[in-house]
Order: C-alpha cells, then sequence, then structure tokens
C-alpha cells in the first residue's frame, strides 16, 4: 500500500483547491443546505463552471476535450471535491463521463470517439445504461437480450431492467447477446442505440422511496447500424469490465471523504436528541469512527493496486461488502437516535436519492428516512449483493469450488 502522491499529482491538488476557493461561496455548508429546487439549479450551473475550467474528463485526451492527466490526479481531483462537500459529477455525468466516456476512450473507434465525446462533456446528450435485466441483475452474464445481424444492421428484441434516469436518456448503451452458442461470458456485444428509437419502449418504475428514478426499457425489433457496436462483436463482456478497475479504485479512495460526513452528521444528531454522552451511544459511534478509518485504509489499498496492475482483484468485493453492510448499521443507529420521530416524516425531501442526504442538510426525520434508510436497506442488493461478493471472495481468495451453475 503505497500512502504518497507524486510531485505531480500534489500539484494538481494545489491547483484544484484554488479553483475552489476561488468559485464556492464563503459560507459554503454542502448540497444539502440548499432547498430541492435551489439545488438542482446550483449543481447545473457547477457543472457548467466545472466544464469551463477544465475538471471534467480530465484524463481523456485533449482532442476530445480533455486534459491529458494521470488516473492519480482523478482520484485527487475526486478527493478535493469531496472534502469540498461539492459534487464531482451530476447524476448523469456518472454514467456519460465516467462509464460511457471512459469506455469510448479505450474502446471507441475515432469517429465514435469524435461524434460522442465532446456531445457528453457538453451535456448536450445523456445516456443511460441498459445492463440488467429480469434474469441477469447480479448475475449480468446472464444476459438475454437478442441482437442478430440483418445486413449493416442489428436488430434487438429483449428487455432491460432498473435502467437508472432511463425516462431522461437521449441514447443507451447496452449489452447484447450476439452468439448464444458461445459460452456464458463470451457472445456479448457492446452496442449504443438511441432514444428514442422505433421500437424502444421506456417505462418508469416507483421504488419504495416514491421516486421513479428506475425504468424499463423494451426492445421489439430495434435496429442500430453496425457502426453503433463498441469493441469488437462477441467481447462485450471485455468491454464491460475494463472500467471497473479504475472507476472502483477512485471510489475506493474518496468514498471514505463521504462516509465520514455521514458519520459526522450522525455525531451531531447525537448531540442534537442529547444522547452524546450515554456510554452505548459513543461506543457505538466509536465502532463507526473504526469502520471509516479501516475503509480508508482499503480504499488505499485498491487504489494502489489499481494504479500498479492497471487491473483490480478480489478487493473491490471486500469494499462493497464492508460499505454496503456498514451503512445498514449507521441508519439503524440513525434511526434510533431519531427515537419516534422516525415514524414520521418532517422536514423537506432530501435532494440526493441515494446513499445519505448531502452535507450541509438538515438532521430532520426526512432527511434520514428518505435516502438513508431506504437506500441503506438496498446497498447489500444493487451493484452485486453480498451473497454474491462472498462467493467471489471464497472462490477467487479461499480457493472454495464455484456455486453448481445452470445454462439456460
Amino acid at each position: 500500500m503505497d500512502l504518497s502522491y507524486s510531485p505531480e499529482a500534489e500539484a494538481y491538488r494545489a491547483k484544484v483547491r484554488a479553483f475552489l476557493a476561488a468559485n464556492l461561496p464563503a459560507d459554503w455548508q454542502g448540497l444539502g443546505a440548499l432547498a430541492g429546487d435551489e439545488a438542482e439549479e446550483w449543481a447545473d450551473r457547477w457543472r457548467d463552471v466545472m466544464a469551463k475550467n477544465g475538471f471534467l474528463g480530465i484524463t481523456w485526451p485533449k482532442e476530445y476535450g480533455g486534459q491529458g492527466l494521470t488516473k492519480l490526479e482523478q482520484v485527487v481531483l475526486g478527493e478535493e471535491l469531496a472534502r469540498a462537500r461539492v459534487p464531482q459529477y451530476r447524476a448523469v455525468d456518472t454514467t456519460n463521463i465516467k462509464m460511457l466516456g471512459n469506455t469510448l476512450v479505450k474502446w471507441g473507434t475515432e469517429e465514435q470517439k469524435q461524434k460522442y465525446l465532446p456531445r457528453i462533456l457538453s451535456g448536450e446528450d445523456t445516456w443511460v445504461q441498459g445492463y440488467s435485466e429480469p434474469e441477469a441483475g447480479s448475475d449480468l452474464a446472464s444476459v438475454h437480450l437478442k441482437a442478430e445481424l440483418d445486413g449493416d444492421e442489428w436488430v434487438l428484441n429483449g428487455q432491460k431492467i432498473w435502467t437508472s434516469r432511463g425516462m431522461e436518456g437521449t441514447a443507451i448503451f447496452l449489452l447484447a447477446r450476439t452468439d448464444k452458442t458461445a459460452a456464458k461470458h463470451r457472445g456479448i456485444t457492446f452496442m449504443l442505440c438511441s432514444i428514442p428509437t422505433p421500437g424502444l419502449e421506456v417505462r418508469p418504475i416507483r421504488t419504495l422511496t416514491g421516486v421513479e428514478e428506475f425504468c424499463e426499457v423494451f426492445l421489439t425489433d430495434v435496429r442500430i447500424p453496425v457502426a453503433n457496436v463498441v469493441g469488437p462483436v462477441n467481447e462485450g463482456w471485455k468491454v464491460a469490465n475494463s472500467l471497473l478497475g479504475l472507476e472502483r479504485g477512485e471510489e475506493a479512495a474518496t468514498n471514505p471523504i463521504y462516509f465520514k460526513a455521514e458519520l459526522e452528521r450522525v455525531i451531531q444528531l447525537a448531540r442534537d436528541k442529547g444522547r452524546i454522552n450515554d456510554p452505548i451511544i459513543r461506543d457505538r459511534l466509536a465502532w463507526c469512527h473504526m469502520k471509516v478509518e479501516m475503509m480508508r485504509f482499503l480504499g488505499y489499498r485498491i487504489l494502489t493496486a489499481v494504479l500498479r496492475d492497471g487491473a483490480l482483484g478480489p478487493e473491490a468485493s471486500i469494499s462493497k461488502l464492508f460499505w454496503s453492510e456498514y451503512h445498514q448499521v449507521l441508519a439503524d443507529l440513525a434511526m434510533e437516535l431519531l427515537g419516534p420521530e422516525a415514524t414520521v416524516r418532517e422536514g423537506r425531501r432530501p435532494y440526493k436519492h441515494y446513499r445519505a442526504d448531502e452535507p450541509g442538510a438538515a438532521n430532520s426525520s426526512n432527511s434520514w428516512i428518505d435516502v438513508f434508510l431506504m437506500n441503506a436497506r438496498s446497498g447489500t442488493v444493487y451493484a452485486g449483493t453480498s451473497e454474491i461478493q462472498r462467493n467471489i471472495l471464497a472462490e477467487n481468495i479461499l480457493g472454495l469450488p464455484k456455486e453448481p451453475q445452470t445454462n439456460s
């Protein structure tokens, strides 16, 4: 594990800090301190400021609008934005820039890079992800969406589900099965499809939190040109997984900063409720602090491996398993501190619908129930269930036998 940063990375850190000092209000507390509509408007303006100053897509080549910087400098940017309690990306940019943009930089044709990358940075396009299917969630390689070649077009038939922000999308990148005779992890191809397209239907899904953030996508005889294939045909699994190393390495290093901010809000909640001197509460808060510190050093270990090897092993499963189960413990503690207030939602609805409310938010019951409690429950399910993570660790670290697989 390497805890040092290169002189170039530290120089970039100073640049980021100067940018933040010049562009954030003097009384800035965090996005959560703003009301819902005000937060949305501020986040839109902040994205424009980030783009204007060259802080989006910084590792992309300069000819496509990036800065040509290194992965470590990308991590430094994420760290400083997290400490300043400002978002690095809008929600759509997580998909646009981190997922599709980085994939196109590595795997896209020159035509695809010239066409899509500038539109991604400008915010002109809104891409959504089409990976999960009713029978292919945690076991993503089991995708059934069928793609058949017809001349210079692929014809797609099937369904995608749990597509985040699908109703806002102007295009979707997806995995389709192009060779049903190949092994499960082969015969999958990474494709791009515009929205709307004849035969493509998007339907919203209302979740327990009352929002319609996810969608179903139905494809019936949808035709896309062969030029919309990213990477080699039948090697979409490799394309989809190639960027997970950097994404997870960066998140492992920056997430503990957000986790610390969450814990600080719980500590303040304990003060507000007069429970901060309760020895049992203090013991549980100390346990949470210990876990956050453990995740911080695990993050450095993961980041070191990614920067050194360009790939990530089963450490990613340890991180996902650790933070998702930790969040449930912290959420339960917050509910206990709220006491009877936890049975009634009071205060404004939070700006954010993922993990905890944004830093700066008041400690209202709505702030914790509507986001943190609900999403803490699902945290051990999405992005690979805890059971899947334990299977990965058992097979790849302990050398235990793989679970029996069924082919359909």
